[in-house]
């Protein structure tokens, strides 16, 4: 599935989410300036990413109300490519709050990625704030556990993902560093 066409259905989707509309725009559009730490080959397929990972929220897919596996079931029967599947699934390293919420099983449908793919689709989620706004990790980390209650599935997920999405991000960071000019 080519940008153009993740766009459209991310759009078409997410449009009348209001705020998440807003949210997966800035992602994609952050994940365009994080494209550079992965392979110039990969670059669409983070940005097609980018436009999707937030796609199962989207009411007319949104069945077990667990928006990685929903989506990614979406795009599966959309016959998009296994690999872009995978990365909306696991994206921002959704396994804890699988684990949360009993849906290992479903989310285990997808290989989880370990790549620079994958680390920049997180670093650009993990730095995009609900509305679209540009946040540094923690200001992120700390809005999102602002938003939930302590004692949410949403709060206990991202307290234990932090190292994991704090080390995502620094890799990502290293990455770019590497490749910028001196």
């Amino acid at each position: 599935m080519d940008v153009a066409v993740a766009e459209r259905l991310a759009s078409e989707l997410l449009t009348p989410l209001g705020d998440r509309w807003m949210h997966v725009q800035a992602v994609a559009a952050a994940a365009r300036e994080v494209s550079a730490a992965v392979d110039a080959e990969e670059r669409d397929l983070l940005v097609a990413a980018a436009w999707l990972h937030d796609i199962g929220y989207a009411p007319p897919i949104a069945h077990l109300r667990f928006h990685p596996v929903d989506g990614a079931r979406f795009l599966e029967a959309q016959d998009a490519p296994k690999r872009l599947c995978a990365l909306v699934a696991h994206h921002s390293c959704a396994r804890y709050e699988a684990e949360e919420r009993g849906l290992t099983a479903e989310l285990s449908a997808w290989e989880l990625e370990v790549s620079p793919v994958m680390d920049a689709l997180c670093a650009a989620d993990m730095t995009t704030g609900p509305q679209g706004q540009r946040f540094t990790f923690a200001e992120r980390i700390a809005e999102i556990l602002s938003r939930y209650g302590e004692g949410s599935i949403v709060h206990r997920s991202v307290t234990r993902a932090w190292p994991d999405l704090q080390t995502t991000v620094e890799r990502t960071t290293a990455r770019l560093a590497a490749v910028q000019p001196r």
